[in-house]
């Protein structure tokens, strides 16, 4: 096991890291911009290091002060956590090359699950549903990509090959539009991800997204824990999720399970992994592969009662899984919703110092935050201050709990969210189970 984990990182994400290294006996090292220097895990940490000034761009995002610092305290590995650069091929290939751990996948597996054309080439061969589509990246030629459209059937949809969080993507309803939406999809994607490569797909009209948490030791081992509902979203950003998704057959999950382990073992797939998925009148289409922990991984910790983050440096450490999927249970049900500092109506980003803090409590309750009454919200970086977590035997006792904990949570001095989140887990079609991507949006009349 290693010695030392350096935590690339900041925030909740960078405080959960560090609990789990504690439980496992791992001297910590936190890094931080000059913003930062008040965050509760660099207080907490067994060294620390300032890596640059405010702007990620000069601090998290540095790849040669990450490493200079993991230098300088001997570091044995780093977690890159979510964000920042825990899906960059070549940090991690950076971070090998210079002696250290990576604790996530090989720099190549990052790099074929990062380009999106070359994800759903290996995810068909592997035996996972994908969506109806191009097979592969557009060609330059206009009576091709018409003809491929029509075979498809409109609606259909361009998206970037690099792309990713919501951006790159065109909606296209009718054959005259297809052309000029694929030459614009292209510029843009040049422009945001230095790559013009674009693919097409079936649009679904009314999807539910819904991924399958993975884990696999890169040993010819690998295991699921389930899925979970990440369907209520606005511009593509998740905002509520929960645990196991509801009203699926089980049947049509497992056979789900089951191509999403066999992927992970063809591909040679380390670590904590989500395949993300459209569900719609009850088949799956693979969209995408987030090689990292994810921020909602604490819902299926809450139903199966496994750590993945300890799991996950366990594998990445050389170490066989130590659980086999019939050791794996789903019991109950759970919810997360993310309290961002921001307008709760106009969505605003709200930094700023926090004058009162109260954490929710009671049976089946978890706040994962780094928030402490007289600490200052920086406005450099993403707005996610806190994440509400319940569970309990049933999804309506859960979501009760869910409403509960929201009630009893303060956060002052600066706007949050959680009035929003008030009002969705008291939504009558939220409450019944299923909704689609499209609901929150037009709930907001966005």
């Amino acid at each position: 096991m290693f010695d030392k984990v350096l935590i690339a990182n900041r925030g909740e994400i960078a405080l959960r890291v560090l609990r789990a290294c504690k439980e496992m006996g791992i001297k910590t090292v936190a890094v931080y911009s000059k913003a930062d220097k008040d965050l509760m895990h660099v207080r907490l940490a067994d060294e620390t290091v300032c890596i640059g000034p405010n702007p990620s761009s000069a601090s998290y995002l540095d790849i040669p002060a990450i490493i200079a610092a993991m230098e300088i305290t001997d570091s044995i590995a780093v977690h890159p956590g979510y964000g920042f650069l825990a899906e960059n091929a070549d940090f991690a290939e950076q971070v090998q090359n210079s002696g250290f751990v990576f604790i996530g996948p090989d720099p190549d597996v990052i790099r074929q699950m990062g380009d999106k054309v070359a994800a759903i080439e290996a995810m068909k061969a592997a035996g996972v549903p994908t969506v109806p589509g191009s097979d592969g990246a557009l060609p330059d030629d206009r009576e091709a990509c018409i003809k491929m459209g029509n075979s498809i059937g409109f609606p259909v949809i361009i998206k970037a090959a690099a792309g990713g969080g919501g951006r790159g993507m065109r909606v296209v309803h009718t054959e005259s539009a297809l052309w000029n939406s694929i030459q614009v999809t292209k510029t843009e994607a040049k422009a945001a991800f230095g790559d013009d490569t674009v693919y097409m797909e079936k649009f679904l009209q009314n999807p539910r997204h819904v991924e399958v948490q993975i884990m696999s030791d890169g040993q010819g081992n690998a295991v699921h824990f389930y899925d979970r509902d990440c369907s209520l979203q606005r511009r593509h950003q998740k905002v509520l999720e929960e645990a196991p998704a509801p009203g699926i057959d089980m049947d049509v999950r497992q056979k789900v399970y089951e191509s999403c382990v066999n992927a992970c073992i063809e591909i040679g797939y380390r670590g904590a992994g989500t395949f993300e998925f459209l569900y719609e009148d009850g088949g799956f289409y693979f969209i995408e592969m987030n090689t990292r922990i994810q921020v909602e991984h604490p819902v299926t910790e809450m139903v199966t009662g496994i750590d993945l983050i300890k799991e996950q440096i366990r594998v990445c450490a050389g170490e066989k899984l130590s659980i086999k999927q019939e050791d794996i249970k789903l019991l109950g049900h759970a919810f997360e919703c993310r309290i961002n500092a921001e307008d709760a109506k106009t969505f605003m980003p709200s930094p700023g110092k926090v004058t009162q803090y109260h954490a929710p409590g009671g049976l089946g309750v978890r706040v994962d935050s780094h928030l402490y009454a007289g600490y200052s919200v920086p406005p450099y970086y993403d707005s996610m201050i806190a994440k509400v977590i319940t569970y309990a035997e049933d999804r309506e006792t859960a979501l009760n709990r869910m409403r509960s904990a929201l009630d009893e949570l303060i956060i002052g001095g600066i706007k949050t969210n959680t009035d929003l989140q008030k009002d969705l887990v008291r939504d009558a079609e939220f409450a019944k189970g299923g909704v689609n991507i499209h609901y929150l949006e037009k709930k907001l009349g966005l």
